[in-house]
C-alpha cells in the first residue's frame, strides 16, 4: 500500500465516523472553568490527552490519594502471582495503632487479602494499608520503596512515597498529572480490581462505611476512584466517569471541603465530556500496510502501531484530521517484530496532532545466498537512477 492509498483509507474512515447526525456540529470551545483548587487536571482516559490543567506538576501532598498506590501495588502483586486474595494477613500492632481513618481491623486477629484491599478502597483505612504494606513487603519503609519503583515505571516523576496510607510527612507528595497517570493504569490493567472502586459502602467488623466519594451518589456515570484529607492536604479527589463510550479522569487537589471537591470535579467533567471527543481509529497490532524488504526471506512486511491511534480533540475537529505515512526506505532483512520501520502522521490543517512509530507485526529472515546476491544487485542499480 502506498502513502496515499493510506491517506485516502484513513481519511476515509474518519469521514465514516464523523457522518452520523450525532456528531455536533463545529463549535468554539469556551475557557475551562477555574476551580477553587490548589492544582488540577482533567485527561482523556483512551488517549491520555490532558484536556484541561492547572498546576498540575505542582508537587502537593497527597493525603490518601496514596492509597491509590498502596492499592495498585496490592492488584499487581495478586496479578503477579505474589500473593492470593484469599490469604490471611496477621494484623500486627503496629498496623492497629496506625492513627486517621480505619477500617477497624483488630491486632493478631487474620483478615483476608480481599477483604484489606476493600476496606483500603472504599473505607480508606490507614489500617488497612499498613497491614498490606507490611503482607508484601515485611515493613512499611520496604513496602514505600516499592512504591517508589514503581511510580518511576509508570511515569510519575513529580511522586515520592514514605508511607502506605499518607500521613503528612515532607517528603511524601505526588502530582495531579501523576495521580492521573496512576488512574489510567488502574483503570485499564486491571479492570476486575477497579469495579472494586464503584462500590458505595463495605461492612466489616459490624461496621457499616461509606465510600467517602460523593459522586458515586450523585452521578451515575462516575465509577471511581478514590478520596484524601489532611489538614495539610485539604480535600482531594481522584474520580472517574464514562459518557457515550468516553471516559475521563479527574484530579483535584487542595478543596476546602468534601463538598467543594465533589462540585470542582463535577465542573471539570462536565465541561470535558461537553466540548471533547475521543475516537480510536486502529487498534495496537492491526495491519495497516505492507512494505517491500530487501533481502529477506519474503517480499513484504506486515505494518501496525504499538499502541491504539486514539485522538481526543474539541467536538467537530475529529473529521477535518488526515493522515499520511512514510516508510523507511530500502528495508533490509533481517526485521525483528517490533522493529521501527516507518511513521504515522495525523494533522489537523497544517500542524502535526499526533505522530507515531509503524512497527514490524512479524519477523523476516534473512533470504537465501541467491536472493540475497539479487538484491544487492538491484539495490546497486536502484541507487544509480534514484
Amino acid at each position: 500500500m502506498n502513502i496515499t492509498t493510506f491517506t485516502q483509507r484513513l481519511s476515509l474512515l474518519v469521514l465514516l465516523i464523523a457522518a452520523p447526525a450525532t456528531w455536533a456540529a463545529e463549535q468554539v470551545v469556551p475557557a475551562p472553568p477555574q476551580l477553587a483548587a490548589k492544582a488540577y487536571v482533567l485527561m482523556d482516559a483512551a488517549s491520555g490527552n490532558v484536556l484541561v490543567e492547572s498546576n498540575g506538576d505542582q508537587r502537593l501532598p497527597p493525603a490518601s490519594l496514596t492509597k491509590l498506590m498502596t492499592a495498585y501495588m496490592a492488584t499487581l502483586e495478586i496479578r503477579r502471582g505474589q500473593i492470593g486474595e484469599g490469604d490471611l494477613v496477621t494484623v500486627s500492632e503496629n498496623a492497629w495503632r496506625t492513627g486517621g481513618s480505619r477500617m477497624f481491623i483488630q491486632v493478631g486477629t487474620q483478615v483476608s487479602v480481599s477483604d484489606l484491599l476493600h476496606g483500603i478502597i472504599i473505607q480508606s483505612g490507614n489500617d488497612a494499608s499498613v497491614a498490606i504494606a507490611e503482607h508484601i513487603a515485611g515493613s512499611e519503609d520496604a513496602f514505600a520503596d516499592m512504591m517508589n519503583v514503581t511510580a518511576e515505571k509508570l511515569g510519575m516523576s513529580g511522586s515520592h512515597f514514605m508511607n502506605a496510607t499518607g500521613l503528612p510527612n515532607p517528603e511524601h507528595y505526588s502530582t495531579a498529572h501523576d495521580m492521573a497517570r496512576l488512574a489510567r493504569a488502574i483503570i485499564y490493567e486491571d479492570p476486575a480490581h477497579y469495579a472494586i472502586y464503584s462500590q458505595k459502602e463495605f461492612f466489616w467488623n459490624n461496621i457499616k462505611q461509606p465510600n467517602r466519594n460523593l459522586l458515586l451518589w450523585r452521578d451515575k456515570t462516575v465509577d471511581g476512584l478514590k478520596t484524601g484529607h489532611t489538614d495539610e492536604a485539604g480535600y482531594c479527589l481522584v474520580s472517574s466517569a464514562v459518557r457515550d463510550g468516553m471516559r475521563l479522569i479527574s484530579v483535584v487537589f487542595g478543596t476546602n471541603s468534601e463538598q467543594a471537591r465533589a462540585a470542582e470535579t463535577q465542573k471539570l467533567l462536565t465541561y470535558g465530556f461537553r466540548f471533547f471527543e475521543t475516537q480510536t481509529f486502529y487498534q495496537k497490532g492491526a495491519e495497516l500496510a505492507q512494505a517491500p524488504v530487501w533481502k529477506g526471506a519474503v517480499r513484504q512486511v506486515k505494518a501496525g502501531l504499538a499502541q491504539d491511534l486514539t485522538m481526543t480533540l474539541p467536538k467537530g475537529q475529529l473529521k477535518k484530521l488526515a493522515a499520511s505515512m512514510s516508510m523507511t526506505p530500502q528495508l533490509i532483512a533481517p526485521i525483528k517484530q517490533g522493529d521501527v520501520i516507518g511513521k504515522v502522521e495525523v494533522k489537523l490543517g497544517d500542524t502535526v496532532v499526533h505522530s507515531a512509530d509503524l512497527i514490524a507485526l512479524e519477523t523476516v529472515d534473512e533470504g537465501g545466498f541467491f536472493r540475497r546476491v539479487w538484491d544487492s544487485i538491484r539495490l546497486f542499480f536502484f541507487g544509480l537512477f534514484n
